[in-house]
């Protein structure tokens, strides 16, 4: 069986979807930004918290886990910046508890949901996994002081573990079933589409004099469920012994601009958007692209969506919740 932590949020949900195609599973989230409507109802369900021993300790009593996936980190930059306290708590303390519940039950096989966050500001057009990584936000540190615990406990003891570090990833369920969900919705895509929707006045884009070709930010977007595809294939590279250990970053190795996502949303929707330019913000890159030639190479792993099918997936989903209130409001 495989424990999925956070599995009730928009990363997760989607992973166990895939992974109970062949494995079977149990969540575990406290639904503090998850959503218990999102957890595929063949999973196991338990309301608890990652943070809290006796939880652990419970669940890891009554079932016979395998591996863990643990998805479940506070991951607002901003909101890092003014509370660092929360992320350096829920980020590393907890997943501090989770570990050493981990080996007092001896459970061995580890995959971490990590962030293109720990790279900061880089220096270079493609980032890989040999960039420096420099945090420039408390969330991106916190996940960088995991991604050191983890490879400190390896030489020390029997753990084994995949770090997945993610770009920015976007659409929905091909199913319509879930898709995002975030209260306050911070991501690009879905910011388009309520807002082609008629749920928000106007897209503000900060920033149109950066050095790209047309002076918007260049991010790197993944569909959900190609990101979901790679924790699968690094599950299996832990229990069949190809990994031990091992660092990947997840992302299409094409970046799209401010002004092309928009473009796209206009040509997905047949709508036109109300875009509003404001001044850049304090820490954004001109540029973040990743090479995912690593994951290829070594598991295999290709992404198939195009940046069209991804906002596309992402409308049907936001059109869905305009029926459908309490996906809404909760």
């Amino acid at each position: 069986m495989i424990l999925v932590i956070g599995g009730a949020g928009y990363i997760g949900s989607h992973v166990v979807k895939v992974l109970l195609k062949t494995k079977e599973v149990i969540v575990l989230d406290n639904l503090s930004t998850g959503h218990r409507w999102a957890v595929d109802e063949r999973a196991v369900f338990v309301n608890g918290d990652l943070g809290n021993v006796e939880d652990l300790k419970a669940l890891f009593s009554s079932y016979s886990i395998d591996a863990v996936m643990h998805f479940a980190a506070s991951s607002l930059v901003g909101e890092s910046v003014v509370n660092p306290m929360k992320y350096y708590l829920n980020n590393v303390s907890s997943t501090l508890t989770l570990l050493n519940t981990m080996l007092d039950f001896n459970i061995d096989k580890f995959i971490f949901s990590s962030t293109a966050a720990t790279y900061g500001i880089p220096t270079t057009d493609l980032i890989t996994e040999d960039t420096p990584t420099n945090p420039i936000n408390p969330y991106g540190q916190s996940k960088l002081m995991v991604e050191k615990i983890l490879a400190d406990l390896s030489k020390a003891v029997d753990m084994k573990y995949v770090v997945l570090r993610y770009f920015n990833a976007a659409g929905a369920h091909q199913t319509g079933e879930i898709g995002e969900a975030h209260n306050p919705e911070t991501h690009l895509i879905p910011i388009i589409l309520q807002h082609l929707l008629g749920q928000r006045e106007q897209i503000s884009v900060f920033g149109s004099d950066y050095e790209t070709e047309d002076g918007t930010c260049i991010r790197d977007y993944i569909h959900v469920t190609d990101l979901a595809n790679a924790h699968i294939l690094a599950l299996d590279a832990l229990i069949n012994g190809s990994k031990n250990t091992a660092t990947y970053n997840l992302g299409n190795g094409l970046g799209y601009s401010v002004k092309e996502v928009i473009e796209m949303c206009e040509k997905v929707t047949g709508k036109k958007a109300n875009v509003v330019t404001g001044d850049r913000r304090l820490g954004d890159p001109a540029k973040l692209v990743t090479s995912s030639d690593k994951i290829h190479n070594e598991l295999g792993w290709n992404t198939e969506y195009s940046l069209f099918e991804i906002i596309n997936t992402a409308w049907e989903w936001e059109k869905s919740r305009v029926d459908n209130l309490d996906l809404i409001n909760n």
